[in-house]
């Protein structure tokens, strides 16, 4: 038996009033739209993850994906699909993904409410809060000279 979910936006987490799991700005899915057009990717989805990355903070991934893995959640904007894990899922609601271009060129960024800013001096950290809502130290253990 499949266990994917497919929610329409917006989803609301239980716990957080009238915010969204994971949205598109209006750039953003403008853009997903035109490189899957381009790509030929009409039966793909967006896959968004987080995996942990140290004093650097939580990291982010994207890929297309055609075939959502037993467990995922698919947030269907406009007919654009999110593909999220429920680990990822945790740390990804409330954010958006925006596109932004600069001299260097363009790129998606998430927009995440779920972290703050370390202020670690090895690395430009961002934690997610604990369980408890307290903000944590240096994801390295002290020994990158950020006092925490």
């Amino acid at each position: 038996m499949s266990a994917i979910s497919v929610l329409e936006q917006p989803l609301v987490a239980d716990d957080v009033a009238e915010a969204p799991a994971l949205a598109l700005t209006p750039l953003a899915e403008s853009k997903l739209r035109e490189i899957m057009a381009e790509k030929n990717l009409t039966n793909h989805g967006l896959r968004v993850y987080v995996a942990g990355g140290g004093c650097s903070g939580l990291q982010y991934g994207m890929a297309f994906e055609s075939n959502p893995q037993d467990f995922d959640t698919i947030i269907n904007q406009n007919g654009v699909k999110l593909i999220v894990d429920g680990s990822s899922l945790m740390y990804l609601s409330g954010a958006s993904i925006d596109y932004a271009e600069n001299v260097m060129g363009g790129g998606f960024r998430i927009d995440n409410p779920n972290v703050y800013e370390s202020g670690c001096s090895c690395g430009s950290g961002a934690s997610a809060e604990d369980e408890m809502g307290s903000e944590g130290g240096c994801a390295c253990g002290g020994s990158c000279g950020c006092n925490h």
